[in-house]
C-alpha cells in the first residue's frame, strides 16, 4: 500500500494517501486535453473532479464505518474508490458482519448516484439549456457534464460483482458464508479470480472501441485486487505470528548510571535506535538515540536514568502480535518504539519497528507460495540476509 501511494494527510486520525496510479491519470488527462486542442487546465480539472468524485464517496463510506463504530486506520484512494484499512481485529471482524456488510456496500453507489444527480440538479438549475445526455459523457470538452457522469460511472462499476469492489465483496461473503470451513479458501481463490476477469473485460472492451474510460476502470479494478490481495496476506499472516517469531534477539542495552556521552558512544556502534535500560539486571526503562542526542545538546552531560521512559508495555514470547501491537498504538515517545520481551523477569528480546518490519517481510515471502524463500532454499537465503 505504502510502496505505490502518496501521503495526502490525516483527516480526523484517518490516513488519506493517493494510489500512483492518480499521477498517471493526470498526465493522460493532460495529455488528452492537448490532443483535442484544448488548453492543458482543462485536463488537471478533470483530473480534480474524478479525485473529488472519489473523496466524496469515501467520505461517506467512513462515516458509515464510524456510525458502525468500526476503526479505520487508513484510505487509499483508487479510481474505482477506495481501500479502507482497519485499526483493529475487531473492527474487520465487525466489518465482516453481514449486515454491516451490505449496508457498506450500498453506501459507496448510493452516495455517488445521490451526489451525480444533485450535481446535474444543480447544473440544470443554473443553465437549463446544457446537455448532460449528449456524446463523449466524461472528456475535457464539457467539464460539467464530465462531473454528473464521472460520479454515475463509479456508481455503476461498484455494483459489478467484481472483487473487491463494493457488489463483490457482497456477493464473496454471502458465497463463503454459505460454504463449509473447507470450502472457503476455494471459494476465496474463485472470487480473487473473478475481478480480474472483469477487469480484463472492461480493458478490451475499451480498447476494441477507444472508449479510455472502460481502460481506466478496468485498471482500477486490479490495482483494487491486487492492493486487497496483499492486505489478506498480511492479516492472515499477522493472525498467527507470535512475539517469538519477530522479536529481535541480540540488542545492545544501556545501564542506567551510563552517562549520556557514553550512551552516545555506544549507540554508534548499533542500528539500534531505541535502548532498553537496565539496573542490577533488570530492566528499569528505555531510551532513544534521538533523545540521549536532544539531552545533550540541550542540558549537557547527564546520566541515562534522567532522560529514560519509565513505563512501557511488555509482551512474553507466546504473546500474539497483533494484540501487542495493539496495546502499544496511542504511544508516543520511546515506550512506543520498544516493547521488551519477557520470560518471567528476564528480558528475552525486543521488538523495535525496524526489526518488526523485516522480520514480517522475510515471514511473509515464506507464506507465498512458489516464493524463492519457500522450500529447500528458504534457509540459504535467510541465511545470506
Amino acid at each position: 500500500m505504502l510502496g505505490w501511494s502518496l501521503p495526502i494527510g490525516r483527516v480526523f486520525g484517518v490516513q488519506v494517501r493517493l494510489h500512483s496510479f492518480f499521477l498517471f491519470l493526470l498526465f493522460f488527462f493532460v495529455g488528452w486535453a492537448s490532443y483535442l486542442g484544448r488548453s492543458t487546465g482543462r485536463g488537471v480539472i478533470l483530473w480534480v473532479l474524478v479525485l473529488v468524485a472519489v473523496l466524496v464517496r469515501e467520505t461517506a463510506r467512513a462515516l458509515a464505518a464510524a456510525w458502525f463504530s468500526i476503526e479505520v486506520r487508513s484510505i487509499l484512494l483508487l479510481p474505482t474508490g477506495g481501500v479502507l484499512g482497519y485499526g483493529s481485529t475487531e473492527s474487520v471482524k465487525r466489518m465482516g458482519e453481514p449486515r454491516v456488510q451490505r449496508i457498506m456496500a450500498l453506501v459507496g453507489p448510493l452516495t455517488s448516484l445521490v451526489f451525480g444527480l444533485t450535481v446535474a440538479g444543480l447544473i440544470l438549475t443554473v443553465a437549463p439549456g446544457l446537455d448532460l445526455v449528449g456524446m463523449h459523457w466524461v472528456g475535457p470538452d464539457h467539464l460539467l457534464r464530465a462531473f454528473v457522469w464521472v460520479n454515475l460511472l463509479l456508481a455503476a462499476v461498484n455494483l459489478l460483482p467484481a472483487w473487491p469492489l463494493d457488489a463483490g465483496r457482497v456477493v464473496q461473503g454471502e458465497v463463503m458464508r454459505s460454504r463449509p470451513s473447507a470450502g472457503q479458501t476455494s471459494a476465496m481463490k474463485t472470487f480473487t479470480s473473478v475481478g480480474p476477469i472483469i477487469a480484463l473485460g472492461l480493458i478490451t472492451f475499451g480498447l476494441i472501441s477507444t472508449n479510455w474510460w472502460a481502460i481506466i476502470l478496468g485498471l482500477g479494478i486490479l490495482l483494487g485486487a491486487q492492493v486487497e490481495r496483499q492486505g489478506l496476506l498480511i492479516e492472515e499472516s499477522a493472525e498467527t505470528v507470535r512475539v517469538r517469531d519477530v522479536m529481535l534477539v541480540e540488542y545492545s542495552i544501556l545501564s542506567a548510571s551510563a552517562t549520556l556521552e557514553d550512551a552516545v558512544v555506544q549507540a554508534r556502534h548499533t542500528l539500534q535506535d531505541v535502548f532498553p535500560v537496565v539496573r542490577a539486571g533488570n530492566m528499569v526503562g528505555a531510551v532513544g538515540r534521538a533523545e540521549i542526542l536532544q539531552a545533550l545538546e540541550v542540558s549537557g552531560n547527564g546520566y541515562v536514568q534522567g532522560i529514560m521512559a519509565r513505563k512501557f508495555q511488555t509482551a512474553a514470547p507466546e504473546d500474539s502480535l497483533v494484540e501487542t501491537l495493539a496495546r502499544v498504538t496511542g504511544q508516543t515517545g520511546p515506550s512506543s518504539q520498544l516493547v521488551p520481551v519477557l520470560d518471567g523477569e528476564q528480558v528475552v528480546g525486543i521488538i523495535t519497528p525496524a526489526n518488526l518490519q523485516r522480520s514480517m517481510r522475510l515471514l511473509l515471502r515464506k507464506s507465498v507460495p512458489g516464493s524463492r524463500s519457500a522450500g529447500a532454499g528458504s534457509d540459504r537465503e535467510d541465511e545470506s540476509d
